[in-house]
C-alpha cells in the first residue's frame, strides 16, 4: 500500500503542475491576445474555469492524502496521543465516507447524466461530462487516502 500511495503521490503532482502550467500558459495568451493582438480568444475564459475546476479538486484529493486538508485542530491537538490517533481515524472514515456518498456516488451520477444527456461546453464543444469526471476520480483517490491513513500506525 506504501509504493501505491508513493506513485499516487507522484502521479497527482505531476497531474496539478501540468494543470496549473497550462492554465497560466492559457491566462497568459488571454491577456497577450486582447492587450497586444487588440483581439480576444473565446476558448481562453473557458480553459481557464475548466482548469481551475480539475485544479481545486484534484488539489483537495492530494491535500487529503497528506492530512493537510482543511480542518480545525486546536481540540485534536488537546488529547492525548493514543486518543488523538483514534479521533483521526474517525475523521478519515467520516472523510471516507463523504467521498464515497457525494463525490463518486454523486458525482458519477453527475458525470452519467451529463454524457447521456449530451450536455457540450459552449465554446470549446468538449461533453461537460468529461469535466465533471474529476469528481468522481477525486473521489476515489480521497478513499485510498483515508483508508491509507485509517490503516498507518502512529500515535
Amino acid at each position: 500500500m506504501e509504493r501505491t500511495y508513493k506513485l499516487l503521490n507522484r502521479a497527482i503532482e505531476f497531474l496539478l503542475i501540468a494543470i496549473f502550467s497550462l492554465l497560466v500558459l492559457d491566462v497568459l495568451w488571454q491577456v497577450f491576445g486582447r492587450y497586444v493582438l487588440n483581439r480576444s480568444f473565446s476558448f481562453t475564459e473557458e480553459f481557464a474555469r475548466f482548469a481551475l475546476i480539475w485544479l481545486t479538486i484534484l488539489g483537495a484529493a492530494y491535500l487529503n492524502g497528506h492530512r493537510k486538508h482543511l480542518s480545525m485542530d486546536y481540540w485534536l491537538d488537546k488529547l492525548e496521543p493514543v486518543a488523538k490517533a483514534r479521533r483521526r481515524k474517525i475523521i478519515e472514515m467520516v472523510m471516507l465516507l463523504f467521498a464515497l456518498i457525494v463525490m463518486v456516488i454523486g458525482g458519477g451520477n453527475l458525470v452519467n447524466t451529463t454524457l447521456r444527456l449530451g450536455q457540450v461546453s459552449a465554446v470549446m464543444n468538449v461533453p461537460l461530462g468529461f469535466v465533471y469526471a474529476i469528481v468522481p476520480f477525486s473521489g476515489l483517490l480521497i478513499m485510498f487516502f483515508s483508508l491509507y491513513n485509517i490503516t498507518r500506525h502512529e500515535h
